[in-house]
């Protein structure tokens, strides 16, 4: 959270001073307790906050700067993906990597229905969540990130998040957040 916080702080994020103090707060009080990130409660409360005091434009622009799973060892493989596949049209390369759950349409935008093994779903799993928690749609936006981040390095495009939609996973973790990304280029 402390990179987002950076992210943040940047004049070109739009985000007004006031608003940043918010977020700054939080990452303070866990920097208080001596912790050297922030704890799962801390991360929780900076995801409400995001969802509370940030419009879904600026949540989305955020994400796409530092989105969820982002750097998590995963590039060489998208590298030798993309320059193995590279010359395959944008569609094949997408059923390649996620057969029918990604969908290239007509309006210049690939759909994705996601859904992932870590987190929030494995905490459903465990039965440690049973109703939805405050700040889940910026969570899934956060993954959005990760997605994002993931297939401009595969499919050598770059895109933007248009849209992100939660099934209720606290009912039926089977079902998953399907992700609208706009090709910018």
């Amino acid at each position: 959270m402390k990179t987002m916080l950076a992210i943040m702080k940047k004049r070109s994020s739009g985000i007004p001073a006031d608003t940043i103090h918010v977020f700054d707060d939080i990452i303070r009080r866990g920097d208080a307790l001596g912790y050297p990130s922030l704890t799962p409660e801390c991360e929780a409360e900076f995801i409400a906050a995001m969802e509370t005091h940030l419009t879904k434009e600026q949540r989305y622009w955020l994400y796409e700067q530092n989105g969820g799973c982002k750097g998590t060892g995963g590039d060489k493989e998208r590298k030798a993906f993309a320059l193995e596949h590279g010359h395959k049209p944008l569609a094949e390369r997408l059923e390649m990597l996620y057969g029918k759950k990604a969908v290239l349409n007509d309006d210049n935008t690939i759909t994705l229905a996601f859904r992932c093994t870590h987190g929030y779903y494995k905490k459903v799993r465990e039965g440690k969540i049973k109703t939805p928690l405050p700040g889940i749609q910026p969570y899934f936006e956060r993954c959005a990130g990760g997605r994002l981040y993931g297939l401009e390095k595969q499919m050598g495009i770059k895109l933007k998040i248009q849209s992100v939609d939660v099934s209720p996973l606290y009912e039926d973790a089977k079902n998953p957040v399907v992700f609208t990304f706009r090709i910018v280029n």
